[in-house]
């Protein structure tokens, strides 16, 4: 009698994954091509590197890279490219950073008045903030902002007034029984130094655990969109927008099945598509687990359809333990996508590593792609 039942679950393996290939987009897999890669910090058997964000500076070859020990530990390390990402030097760190937590993130950063500085924001017990006023030589003290977080900033955009609107993630009040997330906002006027009291945009409910946003402009500015991960893990990821400058924002809605993932960044390239990196989390994905590249465009998440391709930058050797990523976009359209990751099998730990592409390269790849299966 029991042979019976896998009568129904295979047929619902077989409608599931019918109901998801209209929905998948070619992949090209660039992950073997080390000549790519660059590895920022090398992971050792006892040391894990963890989850870097990067910045370009305004020369647009200078590259900074901050990253954690351990997975979600203490921040600390920091290293510095002068070529765009091809070669990177430790600079390191005020020994103060070990106060903070959990996936540091930095901005670079101007104020109203014309002021550059580079922010370094990271969390627990509360959010916390360090800055630079001299591209990086000298930074401030640890400073805490009291504001209660899971991640610190993890998205960050200039408003057209010259406000920045950040984006977080945090546990909501009086929270008991598994892990919850609400997504919330906030505002500076100072470029940075001090926030308005953040507001809830995304609460934690029985359909979505929302946590992770990436939030940017559309390309002709013309609306906010933020990306955000769900940890239900029983869908798609989602995405709001907001068109009048983050006073509003709309219901989420699951974004294109080829979008699925954690902690997404977006670069546009120089004909206007829209690139995404992100850990790959999408249901029966290929490369789910891995570190990818979305290609598409903006129009894509209004209309909810699939995009162009998609990109296997990086293979992780430890499952879905990656992404949490830098993406850069350099003159000539260069990206560079910089993550940690368990690069090769064996007992080292984890690496922070940066990989390069351009879509001139991946379009023409993608092309040999489809034509071999024709």
């Amino acid at each position: 009698m029991k042979r019976h039942l896998y009568i129904p679950i295979l047929f619902l393996f077989l409608s599931t994954s019918v109901l998801y290939a209209q929905y998948m987009i070619p992949v090209i897999d660039l992950s073997g091509q080390k000549e790519r890669h660059s590895v920022i910090a090398a992971g050792t058997e006892t040391v894990y590197q963890g989850h870097p964000t990067t910045v370009l500076m305004e020369d647009n070859k200078t590259i900074f890279c901050v990253w954690s020990f351990n997975h979600g530990g203490i921040a600390g390390p920091m290293a510095k490219s002068q070529d765009g990402g091809i070669t990177w030097e430790q600079v390191g760190s005020p020994a103060d950073w070990a106060s903070m937590k959990n996936c540091p993130s930095i901005y670079r950063i101007t104020d109203k008045k014309g002021k550059e500085r580079l922010m370094v924001y990271s969390a627990q017990p509360d959010m916390a903030q360090t800055y630079s006023e001299d591209g990086g030589k000298t930074w401030t003290p640890v400073k805490s902002m009291n504001i209660p977080c899971v991640m610190a900033f993890t998205s960050m955009v200039q408003l057209k007034n010259g406000d920045y609107l950040a984006m977080y993630n945090r546990r909501p009040e009086g929270q008991s029984g598994p892990p919850q997330n609400e997504v919330c906002q906030a505002i500076s006027k100072d470029g940075g130094l001090t926030w308005e009291s953040p507001r809830m945009l995304i609460p934690n409910s029985n359909h979505n655990i929302p946590c992770e946003p990436f939030v940017f402009y559309s390309p002709e500015k013309r609306q906010l969109v933020c990306l955000v991960r769900d940890n239900k893990r029983d869908g798609h990821s989602l995405v709001i927008f907001s068109n009048d400058e983050g006073q509003t924002w709309s219901e989420p809605v699951e974004t294109p099945w080829g979008l699925t993932g954690d902690r997404h960044i977006a670069q546009y390239a120089p004909d206007g598509r829209l690139v995404v990196a992100f850990r790959d989390m999408a249901p029966l994905s290929p490369t789910r687990g891995h570190f990818v590249a979305w290609v598409g465009h903006y129009d894509d998440l209004i209309r909810q359809t699939p995009g162009l391709y998609r990109i296997k930058l990086l293979h992780s050797y430890a499952g879905s333990d990656c992404g949490y990523p830098g993406l850069e976009i350099l003159p000539d359209g260069t990206f560079v996508a910089t993550t940690y990751i368990k690069y090769e099998a064996g007992e080292k730990k984890h690496s922070v590593v940066s990989t390069r592409f351009s879509l001139h390269e991946t379009d023409e790849l993608i092309k040999g792609t489809i034509n071999n299966k024709m």
